[in-house]
């Protein structure tokens, strides 16, 4: 399956929309409960952070016709979660500077085909950037390769159409059109040789004009009978020159897409081999789980602070409810985006990282109190008992 992503300009009412504020006549509310939001900031706050900020960076205010806020849709498939997503978002400003702050992922748009009244849905993301450039105050600037890179990363940390994955979806695609074009050929050869029998056969007799004179007899008017085979010999030429220009285009267009299908199976055995090497390596295996712990912590991270925004004044003094909230917060994460407990556990085992996410979800920030020795002991507790986070 194919995935893309291309940012335009945030839309005034794209938070309604994206967030399901108000009720769509082209969305299936029986199945908006899969749906899934994540919101770092509002639009609107952002927006004045952004103004603001050039203000200051630059000495000037923001343009007018300025985009510093952008909203990208990217396909997903039926099981992206949310955790992939936010490895997006972490990658494109990782490699491209632009920094995410809303994700809305829906499940409930789509349409029913029209002969076999199958649902079709339409899986789809919507990715709320902030485009300011933190160096200059101004918009990020980027060419047209940053915009290809994007769309690596996409399919990357979506696992869609990646590595081989990507080189067979478009060799499809190419078999497609070269099948497309044989079949084109096919009837285009069909229609010369029709054209060409046209006058050997029974149609001919058409173009014969015949009048019964007064005696009954049939006369063949031979100045409007001449006349008739003249224009038909002039299409026929004119049509036989026509299709063999489209047979010649034709034929150069299979050679073309053919070549194109060469290349890419010479590049399919490429990363099939590259493919094996990284399989068989244990240095991969290492930096992969990794990758794979770090993009855990930072969707912790985010949650965290996402969940201090919704309840900014509850009260985290007790350090039991605090690690009750935290156990929380990981079992959704755990269950939303089908990560193992052991994960979380050996996350938690780390001193230093426990403590560190303790006191962002009692303070927002990680300047506080260490509240790790304390924490630890609470879950060593729980653990000898046999419950897990």
């Amino acid at each position: 399956m194919k995935t893309s992503i291309n940012f335009k300009a945030a839309k005034a009412d794209s938070e309604i929309h994206n967030f399901r504020k108000k009720t769509f006549d082209y969305i299936r509310k029986d199945l908006s409960s899969k749906n899934e939001y994540w919101q770092e900031e509002k639009i609107a706050d952002r927006l004045i952070k952004i103004e603001n900020y050039c203000k200051e960076k630059s000495g000037r205010k923001l343009q007018k016709n300025a985009m510093p806020i952008r909203e990208a849709v990217v396909v997903i498939k039926e099981d992206t979660t949310m955790l992939e997503l936010q490895n997006l978002a972490s990658k494109l400003q990782e490699e491209l500077r632009i920094r995410i702050f809303q994700i809305a992922i829906h499940k409930d748009e789509g349409h029913y085909d029209k002969e076999t009244k199958e649902w079709k849905p339409n899986y789809h993301a919507h990715l709320v950037a902030d485009w300011q450039d933190l160096e200059t105050g101004k918009t990020l600037k980027h060419q047209s390769f940053h915009y290809s890179k994007m769309q690596d990363i996409a399919a990357e940390c979506l696992e869609m159409e990646r590595g081989v994955s990507g080189s067979i979806g478009r060799l499809e695609a190419i078999a497609f059109k070269i099948q497309k074009k044989e079949e084109e050929y096919k009837e285009l050869v069909e229609k010369i040789d029709e054209l060409k029998s046209t006058l050997k056969s029974q149609k001919s007799e058409s173009l014969i004009v015949e009048k019964t004179d007064f005696l009954g007899f049939k006369k063949i008017v031979a100045s409007e009978t001449i006349e008739n085979y003249q224009k038909a010999i002039k299409t026929y030429n004119t049509e036989l020159l026509k299709n063999g220009k489209e047979k010649e285009a034709l034929i150069k267009s299979i050679a073309a897409l053919s070549n194109k299908n060469k290349g890419l199976n010479a590049e399919i055995m490429v990363l099939k081999k590259k493919n094996i090497a990284l399989i068989t390596s244990a240095e991969v295996h290492v930096a992969e789980k990794e990758k794979y712990y770090n993009s855990i912590k930072n969707i912790l991270e985010k949650t965290i602070l996402s969940e201090r925004s919704k309840n900014p004044n509850k009260d985290r003094s007790e350090k039991a409810e605090v690690l009750n909230e935290m156990r929380d917060i990981c079992f959704r994460l755990s269950t939303a985006n089908n990560i193992p407990v052991t994960v979380f556990n050996e996350i938690f085992s780390s001193s230093e990282t426990n403590g560190q996410f303790f006191i962002l979800l009692r303070s927002g920030s990680y300047d506080g109190n260490d509240y790790s020795e304390t924490s630890n002991m609470e879950m060593k507790k729980k653990r000898k008992k046999g419950r897990r986070i």
